[in-house]
This record gives structure tokens, sequence and C-alpha cells, in this order.
């Protein structure tokens, strides 16, 4: 059954710049497994030395997280989009954003001025 795989930025390289792939499976593990077949090096970025999906990776199935369903055994259909997503996490907004402020005004003036 070919479902579309939407691929993420930081993997496109393993696509050949691809943002969707379409991939024979009938479970996300099934999926994982062809896109490998056909990206090589792909699976070793998503799953651990066993074989699970890491922690940072989120998949979905038509917008569904398949860890409310049953992970990777979660059943694929013929037309079915699976999304691949990374997890986004850390920035520290005094030295990202705005310059340091010595107190809250401080960094309240410095966001309403523009700088």
């Amino acid at each position: 059954m070919p479902v579309k795989v939407r691929i993420p930025t930081p993997l496109r390289t393993l696509t050949n710049g691809s943002d969707e792939v379409t991939v024979e499976g009938k479970s996300v593990k099934e999926v994982i497994d062809n896109l490998e077949a056909s990206c090589n090096g792909i699976k070793e970025r998503l799953c651990d030395e066993n074989g699970q999906i890491r922690k940072f990776i989120n998949f979905y199935v038509n917008d569904e997280d398949i860890r409310f369903l049953n992970n990777q055994e979660t059943e694929v259909k013929d037309g079915d989009q699976i999304s691949i997503v990374p997890a986004i996490a850390g920035g520290a907004i005094n030295s990202v954003l705005i310059p340091p402020a010595r107190s809250w005004f401080d960094a309240h003036l410095l966001i309403s001025k523009g700088n």
C-alpha cells in the first residue's frame, strides 16, 4: 500500500531534497524499513539501535500521533500520509531575542523600541 511520507528539512539530504516520498507498507514499521531501502541511512536517524523510534522524533499518520495509537505497529492504508516531525526545544530569551537587560523595565523598553 503506497503512503506519502513528509520528510523534515534536516533529513532531505537523504531523499535527494524531496520533501515528500511515496513508500509501500502496511504499518509504520514497514514504511520505515522500506524508506531505508530507498533512502539509505534514514532509519538510523529515526530509530535507535533497538529499532525503536527515537524519543525526539514524532510520527503522525493523518495528523494522529502514533504514540496514542499502536506506535510502530500502527496500520496504514493506501493514500495515508505520514509526517515525520523532529522535536524542537531550547532557547534563551535574553541572549537570543533581546540584548541582556538589567530589569523587566529595561527589557520592556528594548522590545518596544524594536532593538
